[in-house]
């Protein structure tokens, strides 16, 4: 089965593309015949001849999908270990073996944090910067506050804003029945009916720059509670795909983090089972925006 998880297990195989061969870590392929969609893997180009796709197979192509047996429905996904989705921000290491109470350090999301703010905006850190982030760190449970403004502390702002009212903006259709609105620039998701919000906003990952999550309308056409990605080695719990391999799905790890996901909507565990109770197959689903770095 193919899916798109969160990480990628790095692995060398070789595999078979008409009749020479390629690397899975990024080799360039042997002169060959055509190139079989199904055999092409991430990152590697096509035959001699062919063009390059705009997305890569594991994107566009769809999981082999099947009806789960009751039993295997009956089986919940693993916990996640206590503390994976704590809200600690990773700084600079010279700030860390420093013990700062100030970062000094220009963080990845400072422009951004410095809008929210109020700030001046100019994608430098300064002292009244430093002192206004770690205010609105210490105020929400961010870890070390220190000031520097990283991904945790901006995906904390962002759900913020979407909180009270998360289509104020009027950016998802408003229909009769269920959309699952996935907003890439603040990288949350929720659903609404009829204009009423009936799950979230929680926040998510998106595809990173050239496996970007492809907006527009989609349909839930599959789900799968225990899928497992044979392309990344992966477990996705929850997973719920609505254009070809890009599905919502949780994670075991943290969705704070300045890349991306390989194109699809990382999840919490929690917030994706609940999303799983809330979807069902033949759902639309409608993405927009950009992901910061896309």
């Amino acid at each position: 089965m193919r899916g798109v998880a969160g990480t990628l297990v790095a692995a060398v195989t070789v595999v078979s593309v008409g009749t020479g061969s390629v690397a899975a870590d990024g080799g360039a392929p042997e002169p060959s015949a055509a190139v079989a969609e199904a055999d092409l893997v991430p990152g590697v180009a096509p035959g001699p001849g062919q063009p390059w796709q705009i997305d890569t197979p594991d994107q566009r192509l769809a999981p082999k999908v099947y009806t789960p047996s009751a039993e295997e429905d009956a089986v919940e996904p693993k916990a996640a270990a206590p503390g994976t989705y704590d809200l600690i921000e990773y700084v600079p290491l010279s700030d860390a073996a420093a013990k700062v109470s100030c970062s000094k350090l220009t963080g990845p999301y400072q422009r951004q944090i410095e809008q929210w703010l109020k700030l001046k905006v100019d994608g430098k850190q300064s002292v009244s910067d430093c002192k206004a982030v770690r205010k609105f760190q210490k105020q929400y449970g961010i870890k070390p506050a220190i000031g520097f403004a990283g991904p945790v502390t901006w995906y904390q702002m962002m759900l913020l804003s979407a909180k009270k009212d998360p289509n104020a903006g009027k950016n998802c259709p408003v229909r009769s029945y269920r959309v699952a609105c996935v907003d890439l620039n603040r990288q949350v998701t929720w659903v609404q009916k009829a204009g009423k919000v009936i799950y979230g906003p929680v926040q998510m990952r998106s595809g990173r720059k050239g496996y970007a999550t492809r907006a527009g309308w989609h349909t839930v056409y599959w789900r799968h509670k225990n899928h497992w990605s044979t392309l990344y080695n992966s477990p996705m719990p929850y997973a719920q795909f609505f254009d070809g391999g890009q599905a919502f799905h949780a994670v075991y790890g943290s969705i704070y983090t300045t890349i991306g996901s390989w194109g699809c909507v990382n999840l919490k565990l929690g917030d994706a089972k609940k999303l799983w109770s809330v979807l069902k197959k033949g759902d639309k689903v409608y993405v927009w925006g950009h992901r910061t770095g896309t």
